[in-house]
């Protein structure tokens, strides 16, 4: 008893930690609160841990080590930027689509100084933000006018609140869809006002349910995308563009709710066709929404394009200003834009160059990686993800590393600093070079290095 004692009155006092040089440099970067607070934390888990006979740190140099590293977990921001290795394009959990380095710097140039977010140059008064991307938009599309809001869920109540509040919107059950996080077109279109009124089966719907379900009551005509599932078999929808056609005749306005919205053909990297922007205005639909931050390549918003009477009504309605965007989205989506105008969409946005890297090169990128790490080149899948193209996949050359446990592996890689998201392919972790952006190539194999190094090290081997 007397040695515990001793030990516990020979612990450091707070204050003298806070005086250690140590202690004044935690000061410095943390502030005095929250450095004080770690060193109370830490000496008091050390007498705990004393108490129970268990080994504990009592030096100064000890604790203050302990305090450190308290204070670098709890000031480590949740949101951080990982290296995607899983070979998902679109990863919905990893924020979607990297930014260009154009959008990047947009973003800092408008962050840092006052703008012309809603400021008028020419006339010396205020502007509209809804002018900042509705040239391009529209010039990209053919559409007349353009709206962005936050995202394309939003697109979507606002539209059905301003044009089919208290009235009918026909579309094909096959077409009630859920995408991530519960997002049900029933229950968008309830919390708008609109009346829901399905037609056809799930499998099947044609042009004569829509033309004998529309009456004086009916509001607009909606087609959904699918987005992250297909039908195979028997099904039947019918074309936009008869769609289009009819809505016309009956002086409706048809809405194509597209989800990814895509500005190129997928078709040409190898990719079943995704229904692009332009394609649907060309039928005839007269409003189009989708994401920004999804196929475009941008950031997150919800992009309306269509006729200027309808994105009129759209600007006007109360719903707009809470969903409106903010000077950083517009910044980097008009930078993400230009590089469409520009033609220079493959060269410049991240999503884009993934998806048209040839996979010979993916494989030489892959066969270096291999050698380095003691790994072996498998062949395998991407995807394109964020709920595009279902099912589709491009051809890849995999780094495959052994493992006693790879899941022990998986999870030391995400614990790694940048943490590493990797995935298991065939009962091995598997790093896919097409996700990863080259200024984190030298992160990336440092830290799956550093990681197997550790995990050889501890008792039960690598991954054991």
């Amino acid at each position: 008893m007397t040695l515990l004692s001793d030990r516990l009155r020979a612990l450091p006092a707070v204050d003298s930690l806070l005086n250690a040089d140590t202690g004044r440099r935690l000061v410095a970067e943390f502030g005095h609160a929250a450095t004080r607070e770690a060193l109370r934390a830490v000496l008091e888990a050390s007498r705990a841990a004393l108490r129970a006979g268990q080994a504990a740190p009592t030096d100064a140099d000890a604790l203050l080590d302990a305090a450190a590293a308290h204070l670098q977990a709890q000031f480590r921001p949740s949101l951080r930027p990982v290296i995607n290795a899983t070979g998902v394009i679109i990863h919905t959990n990893l924020g979607r689509a990297p930014l260009s380095v154009a959008a990047q710097q947009a973003m800092q140039e408008v962050a840092a100084q006052y703008n012309t977010l809603e400021y008028d140059l020419e006339a010396g008064q205020r502007g509209s933000r809804y002018t900042h991307a509705e040239d391009l938009l529209c010039q990209l599309t053919g559409a007349a006018a353009a709206l962005v809001v936050n995202n394309n869920a939003a697109a979507l109540v606002l539209i059905l609140s301003a044009l089919a509040h208290g009235r009918g919107v026909v579309i094909s059950r096959g077409q009630l869809i859920e995408i991530g996080g519960g997002f049900r077109i029933p229950e968008i279109m309830a919390q708008s006002g609109a009346r829901l009124i399905e037609v056809g089966t799930t499998n099947r719907t044609r042009l004569a349910d829509f033309a004998a379900a529309i009456d004086e009551e009916t509001g607009l005509l909606l087609r959904v995308h699918s987005s992250n599932f297909k039908q195979i078999g028997f099904v039947e929808q019918p074309e936009l563009a008869e769609l289009g056609a009819l809505a016309q005749e009956r002086g409706l306005p048809l809405v194509d709710d597209l989800g990814s919205g895509a500005l190129l053909d997928t078709a040409h990297y190898g990719l079943a066709p995704e229904p692009t922007v332009q394609a649907s205005i060309d039928a005839g639909a007269a409003l189009v929404a989708f994401s920004g931050d999804k196929l475009l390549g941008g950031p997150q918003a919800g992009i309306i394009v269509g006729r200027a009477d309808l994105v009129q009504r759209l600007k006007r309605h109360p719903l707009a200003r809470a969903l409106r965007v903010d000077k950083l989205t517009y910044a980097a989506l008009q930078a993400t834009l230009e590089h469409y105008r520009r033609d220079e969409a493959l060269t410049q946005l991240p999503i884009w160059r993934m998806i048209a890297r040839p996979l010979a090169e993916i494989e030489a990128e892959a066969r270096q990686w291999a050698a380095a790490l003691g790994g072996e080149v498998i062949f395998g899948e991407s995807t394109v993800g964020g709920g595009s193209l279902p099912g589709a996949t491009l051809p890849t050359a995999l780094v495959a590393l052994d493992a006693a446990s790879p899941d022990r592996l998986l999870t030391a890689l995400r614990r790694s600093d940048p943490p590493i998201i990797a995935r298991i392919t065939a009962d091995r972790v598997c790093l896919d070079p097409r996700t990863i952006l080259p200024a984190q190539v030298e992160a990336l194999l440092a830290g799956v290095r550093r990681t197997l190094h550790t995990l050889k090290e501890q008792p039960n081997g690598t991954g054991g």
